[in-house]
């Protein structure tokens, strides 16, 4: 038997990686001989960047940037396996979880950063990207990028505005002149997986603008500072990003990478399934198994396991979730999807026995999971 191994990270807890290494020892305590293949993956936020590079044996490059608050740190970038496919998780580097609570400043958080990991894998002759965009600390939209990267953005007396989310209202024009002529050579794959416009009632501020520290009565505030952007991109470029879909993901860094660096968005675990090679790895096998941290209703909107779930239904292969949790009212809903439908949390296992040692509950439950089909078959 044939077991593919292609689990979303249990966010908090495991990556990815580590919870399909439980997944696969619970398979092998069922029976040593089965054939397991371990292929994990992410739908374009945090784990991305692990999940293409370890399921297609590539490697990292280090590099020292600005986190979102201007402090350096060493993040790194990932190649795939083609030598040739550069990925860059924006959250190494504009990541709310680089911050504390008290930390979080939407005022001044910048993705910087990110330009600059973008600059060095240019720099080291890169020029096919996959941008993972999800879990930003920002709502600059995206112009601390495009300022690592050459832009300089004006006001009415042609001085550059200075940093900060409030000087945006200052901006008159965008020069862009010193753009890294680089930019034009490559080819920029935006892994998301929100269809968020850049400002309004279901734009980057009013949507995830909370939590990212903006409070409640400066949401209008801090939308008309990036809608000002918006304006004046729509006035020199032709390109109306105020209502664009996808625009306002990651504090309106989908939209830069749209206007400037000619980006496409795809979602983000269809990037996946494809970079890791998935459908090929399904064929011939019986199982495979995938979860995530909380599976409920939001799972069937564009996340890992359901792409994975339905890569399986092409390959006629069943597909077995388990996570963490699982409430009981959305599990009719996710076994149309999935032909086994399991949770870490029951009743015998409480949330903070889970959460304090999920490798052990991971690895039984799936035992536990195999042995049954096997047991099955045996009837």
């Amino acid at each position: 038997m044939k077991v593919v191994i292609s689990p979303d990270s249990y966010k908090g807890t495991l990556s990815a990686i580590e919870v399909a290494n439980a997944m696969q020892a619970g398979i092998l305590d069922v029976d040593q001989s089965i054939e397991t293949v371990i292929l994990p993956v992410a739908d374009g936020g945090e784990g991305t960047l692990e999940s293409l590079v370890v399921s297609t044996n590539g490697r990292y490059i280090s590099q020292y940037v600005f986190d979102p608050l201007g402090r350096v740190i060493e993040a790194k970038y990932g190649v795939l396996g083609d030598n040739e496919t550069c990925v860059i998780e924006m959250a190494q580097t504009s990541g709310i979880m680089l911050l504390r609570d008290k930390e979080k400043n939407p005022e001044l958080a910048s993705t910087y950063g990110t330009g600059q990991l973008i600059k060095a894998a240019l720099d080291e002759g890169f020029r096919k990207f996959i941008i993972g965009i999800g879990g930003s600390a920002t709502n600059d939209a995206g112009v601390g990028m495009l300022k690592a990267l050459g832009l300089q953005f004006k006001k009415e007396d042609g001085t550059l505005i200075s940093d900060g989310v409030s000087s945006l209202l200052d901006l008159a024009s965008i020069d862009v002149s010193q753009l890294d002529p680089r930019i034009a050579e490559a080819t920029f794959i935006i892994a998301c997986d929100v269809d968020n416009p850049l400002i309004g009632e279901s734009g980057a501020t009013a949507i995830f603008g909370p939590q990212k520290g903006v409070k409640k009565h400066q949401i209008a505030y801090f939308d008309s500072c990036i809608k000002q952007f918006a304006d004046i991109v729509e006035k020199q470029f032709n390109i109306r990003l105020h209502d664009y879909k996808g625009a306002g993901a990651a504090g309106g860094l989908g939209g830069a990478l749209i206007v400037f660096l000619n980006g496409s968005f795809h979602a983000g675990i269809e990037i996946v399934i494809e970079a890791v090679q998935l459908k090929k790895h399904l064929e011939g096998a019986e199982f495979v198994i995938t979860g995530e941290g909380k599976s409920d209703r939001q799972t069937l909107h564009g996340k890992a396991p359901l792409g994975v779930a339905k890569a399986a239904t092409l390959a006629n292969v069943q597909a077995v979730l388990l996570s963490g949790a699982i409430d009981e009212n959305d599990k009719p809903a996710l076994l149309e999807h999935f032909t086994v439908v399991e949770s870490l949390v029951d009743e015998n296992i409480s949330v903070q026995q889970a959460m304090q040692e999920p490798y052990y509950f991971i690895r039984v439950k799936t035992k536990r999971i195999f042995e049954s089909y096997l047991q099955m078959g045996k009837d």
